[in-house]
């Protein structure tokens, strides 16, 4: 199992973690099968959005006695009233939940405490200045949170959260069809059949921006819905055409900021083929092919760090590169953590003799030697001393 740091929280997570929902009405043996296969493996981070309580009593006791290999992401603002899941915005509701959900996982403290499923501004400059984004600081300086999340599905919202300075994890949908629609309040417009039926250009420049943003800032990002909820393997794929669960993985676990999946799996086996992604060759996690060929969704023009450039003849790592350049173009200058990283890659942009090589292998038509010269003058125009502000 490869793991990442999760930004500047300094928690090391697993590139494959679980979404919970797979543990939904699973007897105590059940659960504990999961959360064996995740010890065997080294997959250590569990998403819990589901307030329902036996799922939470039985992962409490799957954990006893190796609470300490695994890192919890739960969630504030989710509570369990009249037999069904409620997200909420009552103090009191929000306190007794996780009270409850601290008592039933039999632990003290979990290390992200996500403020649940913001998806509007007026919600998010609510909870900002309010009670709970309050009650959500004081967990955390006591320790019983160890950092604080959010998770939504609106760019523009999640921007905000991220650029506050207020939350050190944010949980987002990503996937190849989801990172081509505009920001909306309505969750469902993502896979909503007539957003797909004229063809979609581009990524959306929020969500580049969004992630560009978090791997700036250290705001680790925990991918949800990397499948789509499943559509993303079928032939009905929004897209026209279907993707691998491993081509999933990959594409989610390449952008900008991104430090685990958590995979949406309600078996054993599936559990298991998102862990083999780990092993995987390359050429089954390749997702280039795959996207340049959709019917219905283009990315011409658009770097998708696939790392079909590579062999470079000078050894530029030519995705690495553009990468950079990309970050510090949003930024209007170059931030400090990539100038590190860009000075620590053994070939620079300079080094380009503009042979072409790289371009005849780009699936997406990106104009790399043109990327490369704007590097090479960007990041030489930073080591003779010019201004990066």
């Amino acid at each position: 199992m490869n793991y990442r740091i999760l930004g500047r929280t300094g928690i090391r997570v697993s590139e494959i973690g679980l979404g919970c929902e797979g543990l939904i009405d699973k007897s105590y043996a059940e659960v504990k099968a999961f959360v064996d296969l995740m010890e065997e493996s080294g997959s250590n981070v569990i998403d819990l959005y589901s307030p329902n309580p036996e799922l939470r009593s039985n992962l409490g006791r799957a954990l006893q006695g190796r609470r300490e290999h695994f890192i919890l992401q739960a969630h504030l603002c989710t509570i369990w009233k009249d037999g069904q899941y409620k997200r909420t915005r009552d103090l009191a509701e929000v306190k007794e939940g996780f009270t409850d959900q601290l008592k039933r996982l039999g632990t003290s403290f979990v290390e992200i405490g996500m403020l649940h499923y913001v998806d509007s501004l007026s919600d998010w400059n609510r909870m900002q200045s309010g009670d709970i984004m309050r009650y959500a600081l004081s967990l955390k300086a006591s320790k019983t949170i160890k950092s604080i999340g959010l998770s939504s599905h609106n760019p523009e919202v999640a921007a905000a959260a991220v650029n506050s300075g207020l939350i050190d994890v944010l949980m987002f949908s990503i996937n190849p069809c989801y990172d081509l629609q505009p920001a909306s309040e309505d969750v469902e417009a993502l896979w909503a059949e007539k957003n797909y039926e004229t063809p979609l250009i581009n990524m959306d420049p929020q969500r580049q921006a969004l992630y560009e943003d978090c791997q700036r800032l250290g705001v680790g990002i925990t991918v949800m819905k990397a499948f789509g909820g499943g559509d993303l393997l079928h032939a009905y794929s929004p897209a026209g055409k279907s993707l691998t669960q491993f081509q999933c993985l990959h594409y989610a676990l390449t952008r900008p900021g991104v430090v685990s999946v958590m995979s949406g799996a309600r078996t054993l086996d599936e559990l298991r083929d998102s862990i083999a992604y780990e092993t995987a060759p390359e050429s089954e996690k390749d997702y280039a092919a795959a996207l340049a060929s959709f019917p219905k969704i283009s990315w011409k023009g658009h770097c998708m760090y696939c790392g079909h450039c590579a062999p470079c003849p000078k050894g530029i790592d030519v995705a690495s590169v553009t990468k950079f350049l990309n970050l510090s173009q949003a930024q209007g200058g170059i931030p400090e953590t990539v100038r590190e990283h860009y000075a620590a890659l053994p070939h620079h942009a300079d080094e380009c003799i503009r042979c072409g090589a790289c371009e005849k292998r780009c699936p997406f038509d990106v104009p790399i030697i043109e990327n490369m010269s704007h590097a090479a003058a960007l990041f030489s125009e930073e080591k003779q001393g010019g201004n990066t502000q």
